[in-house]
């Protein structure tokens, strides 16, 4: 389950929020801050967009928290919102500019930054799948997360998309081969199995 899924809000302060009370609308940025900024963060990579995205949802959020209509969780409502600000983004001409979100994946290496001194295997293994996930193409790493992490289905991904079922399941297949290969070049091949990542 999705940590924005995981918070729960009473109606009473998303009622009083709706009315314009600003300790509801603290109460909601506490409670949705740290997992909303970590889902933006594993979706855009450059801190100061991320940043300005996070800004951008709780805007949204609190001015259209009207507009929720207690169908569905409360965070599952955050949690589209935000994930629609990144794939806004991600689409957009001036990220295209500098990073293809369709582009190839290069033939060169990415050089993963060595983490410094390992405090305990589990830890290792943890910076290490988060170096490889942000070397991945902007789009394997978004279809990877809202998969495998957020728990979103192919068929949910590729409505997101515009795109087709097999869209979605072939781009996590090739994210989750990269994967493989940046985590263990000497391994051929694992079994596909979705990603444990805290968040």
């Amino acid at each position: 389950m999705s940590q924005t899924e995981s918070h729960d809000i009473p109606p009473e302060v998303i009622r009083a929020a709706s009315a314009g009370d600003p300790a509801a609308h603290a109460a909601i940025y506490r409670a949705y801050s740290r997992p909303v900024y970590t889902l933006i963060r594993r979706l855009v990579v450059r801190p100061a967009v991320a940043d300005e995205l996070f800004q951008d949802v709780f805007v949204q959020v609190l001015r259209s928290i009207g507009d929720y209509s207690g169908a569905g969780s409360f965070g599952g409502w955050v949690r589209r919102i935000a994930v629609r600000k990144c794939l806004m983004y991600l689409r957009s001409p001036w990220h295209r500019a500098v990073l293809w979100l369709d582009a190839p994946e290069r033939d060169a290496e990415p050089a993963l930054p060595d983490p410094g001194p390992r405090v305990d295997a589990q830890a290792a293994a943890q910076a290490d799948l988060e170096r490889a996930l942000a070397a991945l193409p902007a789009l394997s790493r978004t279809i990877v997360w809202l998969h495998d992490v957020e728990g979103y289905t192919h068929e949910e991904i590729a409505r997101l998309f515009g795109r087709t079922v097999s869209f979605s399941k072939s781009q996590l297949a090739r994210a989750h081969a990269r994967l493989r290969e940046l985590l263990d070049p000497q391994v051929e091949s694992w079994p596909c199995t979705s990603l444990s990542i805290s968040s």
